[in-house]
Parts: structure tokens; sequence; C-alpha cells
């Protein structure tokens, strides 16, 4: 395939989607990631997508919010690990809320087999997952469906979850900044967030490298309210991503990195990943050199949540 073709398709994909991983682009247009990045250069000094950690968006500094299909096959390796990390950090017996999103429904699939969990969800994937887990109460809040990530939103969904009080709240977003916090592309999806977030006592944001830096319309959660990010190792080429990750560490927000090594299953049960302790809010720490809780060395054959380190 010539450059210009290679290009175009590029740039076909990402108005698209409206947001395409370096990853997706290489193994669509069958070249490496490194060619990829040249193409999608030239392609931004042309003024016709922005580059963003580990992909490329349209141009214009906000993002526009892709459909379920294109997210489902955007960052699937990153999306598993982080959900394998995100599952261990929820003890048996818990009563949590998870938003919606393609990475929470990973999160969910995990916490099928977590004894006594109580999930209260506005995402039909989420309650889906959940469906056949005989320990595991789900809890559907009311509102409208929106069909392109197929969540319920509304005046309806936030008037459910009022009067309610759960230990965490696991969300992820469309964008993820440490001026803005999390921020969604869609009004009534971040209406429903923030009721989300009100419920739960400690909010624990799940998203990949490629969402760092990027910023969308309306903010869901203000980096103060963040108690931890849950996240991949950016690539060693992302500066961007790196300088990210710190500026919230800096803030406060405990960042757990999700190790290569981090393999599937779910907490709870015969076979579970040992559980770590997540401090409450007002025992956040200020300095982001965090320490990885003992169980997680002790345990290298499972889930394994890498704690990030001032560089």
């Amino acid at each position: 395939m010539f450059a210009a073709e290679r290009r175009q398709l590029i740039l076909e994909m990402v108005r698209a989607n409206g947001a395409v991983s370096l990853r997706e682009l290489a193994r669509v247009v069958q070249t490496s990631e490194v060619t990829v990045r040249r193409d999608v250069r030239a392609l931004e000094a042309e003024g016709l997508l922005d580059r963003r950690h580990g992909g490329a968006v349209l141009p214009g500094g906000f993002t526009r919010e892709s459909g379920f299909p294109q997210k489902s096959h955007l960052a699937t390796a990153e999306k598993t690990a982080i959900a394998d990390a995100a599952a261990s950090l929820v003890e048996e017996g818990e009563a949590i809320v998870v938003g919606a999103g393609t990475t929470t429904q990973e999160l969910a699939r995990r916490l099928a087999r977590v004894p006594g969990l109580t999930v209260v969800t506005n995402s039909l994937l989420v309650a889906q997952a959940l469906a056949h887990a005989n320990r595991v109460e789900v809890v559907m809040t009311g509102g409208t469906l929106r069909g392109s990530n197929y969540a319920l939103v509304g005046s309806g969904a936030e008037q459910s979850l009022q009067g309610l009080r759960v230990s965490r709240a696991f969300l992820s977003g469309s964008g993820l900044t440490a001026e803005r916090g999390l921020s969604t592309s869609n009004m009534l999806s971040a209406s429903v967030d923030r009721a989300l977030v009100q419920a739960a006592a400690e909010v624990v944001v799940l998203a990949d490298h490629t969402k760092l830096g990027t910023d969308t319309m309306f903010q869901t959660v203000p980096t103060d309210v963040i108690t931890r990010l849950v996240t991949d190792e950016p690539p060693p080429h992302d500066d961007r991503a790196a300088t990210e990750l710190q500026a919230l560490a800096d803030q406060g927000v405990q960042i757990a990195v999700a190790g290569s090594g981090t393999a599937s299953g779910a907490g709870g049960g015969e076979g579970a990943r040992p559980r770590r302790e997540v401090p409450l809010p007002g025992q956040r720490r200020t300095h982001p050199a965090l320490r990885p809780a003992p169980a997680a060395l002790d345990h290298p054959d499972r889930a394994r949540v890498a704690d990030l380190r001032r560089r």
C-alpha cells in the first residue's frame, strides 16, 4: 500500500470513529506502529487530525464520542489489564457502583465471582456481564436508554441514585487530564456519572493511556474528587502520557499501573486474587511515590498493580 493510500485509510478511520489507537491503525493498514506514527504526524501537519497519546483523534481539541462497536475494538489489551487490576480492589460483600463503558464492562466480567457483591449500575452491558452471577446482586437505575453505549441516562437515572451510599464508584470516560479530571462527550452521560460519584465514598477511574491528556466537552469528575486512577503502562515514547500521570499524582490521585503480566480472573472464591486496601479520601496521600501493596507482591502470578513512582 502506497503512503497516500495508507494515510487516506487512516484519515477515514479517524473520521468514522472519532479516535483510533496507533495499534489499531497499524493492524488495519498492515504496517508497523512506527510507520503509522509517521503518517499521523504528516496528517496532523496538514490539519486533518490531531495526535493524542498512543493514537489519533478528530482535529479541534475535543474528541467526538465513538459508538460502542468502535470503542469495543480500541485498546482491548489495555482494557483487559486495567479491568484485572481494578477487580483486585473489590472486597467480598461490598456495595459499589459501576458506570457505563467498555472498560467497566470488562471489569464487570471479572466481578462475577466476587461473593456477596452488590453492583449498582446504569449500564445494560455491565448488568448483562453479571446477569448469571448467582452470588452478585445487580441493581439497575431507571432512566432513558442511550443506544450508542447501552446506558440509562436522564432524570430517571439520576433520581434513582438519590439517597444511595456505596463504598466506591468505578467510572470510565472519554478523556482524562490533571487540569479538568474525567470528562465525556455527552451531557446526559456526564450528568449520570456525577450522580454515581455523589453516591460513593471513593472514586476509581479506569482509563487507558490513550485517554490521558484528552479533553472532552463535559466534565464528570474533577481531579480533586478522584481517589485512584487505574491505567496501563504508557509506551516508552509517550512522554506526554507520563507527564500527565505525574501531574495527576502531584494533585493527590493514587496511580495504579496495570502490569503487562496481569492475568484474567475475578476476585473472591477459590483462586481469588489478593485484595488491596484503598485509603479513604481523607487519608489520600499527596506524595506521588505510592508503595505497592505487599499482597500484590506476594502473588506474582495474580493480577499485578504497579504503583507509579516519581520519575
